[in-house]
């Protein structure tokens, strides 16, 4: 059995959603609500967006050494703030205005705070991000990511995400809390590091939890890896193990295509082609 629906924007008015939103209220908080699957998608999808904009304003800084500027491919007004041209920690304002922009056909508001322990690029070096009345497309994003270097093989660079008390509010109000962490490999690119687009990342482990307001929990786990080309703004491939409540089954992302096209299947068989 397959069902088609579009989510991030429209949780509860899609066929998707049939459990949570035809259930009665009794069977509502005996179980988990099933929205939470594509809150998780679409708050690992800001996520990443977040941690792109993140390495583009970093690795514009290196070349260019102005990063006080509006870039070209941002709609953001970019600040930075340091005692010297060389030195570290480098706090880095990313400004879309109160009135919002749109950034690659994204609107986004408010303000990412963007702090640099050290080059991204050297082992041990942290990137920190912090949301500041912050949302894309309407939605509002809070909470902090964390971008360690952790590589110990040059020709393999390899980061955790960490995200603390993420907080997730779609357009109909509802809140989802998040955390997580996932390990994250560079596997192209590697060769030309001031070149962005050609860069592919496998996430070969992690789990992240989605709490709604009803205080349900769901734990996503990575099941097969996934892969995040910095070219796309999706993931465009791997598998994630889905549990909690009644829920229990696999998010498949597909075969490498760059689209927000993924199905989710539960355990009884039922799948549901999804678009985010």
């Amino acid at each position: 059995m397959k069902k088609t629906a579009i989510l991030l924007l429209t949780l509860c008015a899609t066929t998707f959603f049939y459990v949570s939103c035809s259930s009665s209220d009794s069977e509502k908080t005996n179980q988990t609500d099933v929205s939470s699957i594509g809150a998780s998608i679409a708050i690992d999808a800001t996520n990443e967006m977040d941690i792109k904009t993140g390495l583009f304003v970093a690795t514009k800084a290196s070349i260019t050494g102005k990063p006080a500027e509006t870039a070209p491919s941002l709609c953001a007004t970019i600040t930075v703030s340091q005692e010297n041209a060389n030195s570290y920690p480098k706090v880095f304002t990313v400004d879309y205005g109160t009135a919002g922009c749109t950034d690659n056909q994204i609107f986004k508001k408010g303000k990412l705070k963007i702090t640099l322990s050290g080059p991204i690029t050297t082992t041990g070096s942290k990137m920190t991000i912090e949301r500041i009345d912050y949302s894309i497309s309407g939605i509002k994003l809070e909470g902090t990511i964390e971008y360690t270097n952790t590589t110990t093989v040059a020709t393999v660079p390899q980061f955790s995400r960490k995200v603390s008390n993420g907080k997730f509010t779609d357009l109909a109000g509802r809140v989802y809390l998040n955390s997580g962490i996932v390990t994250i490999k560079q596997t192209a690119g590697v060769e030309t590091p001031f070149v962005l687009d050609d860069n592919i990342y496998e996430m070969p482990e992690g789990t992240h939890t989605v709490t709604s307001s009803t205080g349900a929990v769901l734990t996503l786990t990575v099941q097969e890896t996934l892969i995040k080309k910095y070219s796309c703004e999706f993931i465009s491939k791997g598998r994630l193990k889905v549990q909690g409540g009644l829920l229990n089954g696999v998010v498949d992302y597909g075969n490498n295509d760059c689209d927000s096209k993924f199905t989710y299947t539960n355990e009884n068989g039922t799948s549901f082609n999804l678009v985010m």
